[in-house]
């Protein structure tokens, strides 16, 4: 179907569908040149996108960039970075480092003077 029936059906305006094909929010149109159809995949695409624009209160610009995030490494590491540098992102662990806690934690607890060999 063409943009305007699709438009009709998902309850927005085609300027709206051509918007959120341009941030990338549709399957890539299959034939060259070709004016965009709409079938049953794209209509379950966006009505998707728009059910998860609506459930975390997001636009469709800022779900563009969260795929964009999830898919490109470079971005998703700045994302990254950048969340550990303002706190909302806590530094994954090594496991040498909680080995060295485990251990600090150990000696805190044993009793002074105690110098039992415990295992």
């Amino acid at each position: 179907m063409r943009i305007t029936e699709a438009a009709k059906r998902l309850d927005m305006s085609p300027r709206m569908l051509r918007y959120r094909d341009s941030l990338g929010l549709l399957p890539p149109v299959r034939e060259r040149g070709a004016h965009r159809r709409f079938g049953p995949e794209e209509l379950a695409a966006v009505a998707q996108a728009v059910e998860l624009e609506k459930r975390f209160d997001v636009s469709p610009a800022e779900l563009a960039f969260a795929l964009r995030a999830l898919s490109d490494p470079g971005v998703a590491a700045a994302v990254r970075e950048l969340g550990v540098r303002i706190g909302r992102i806590q530094v994954p662990r090594r496991a040498l480092d909680f080995e060295k806690e485990k251990a600090l934690r150990l000696l805190r607890t044993r009793p002074a003077g105690d110098t039992s060999n415990r295992a």
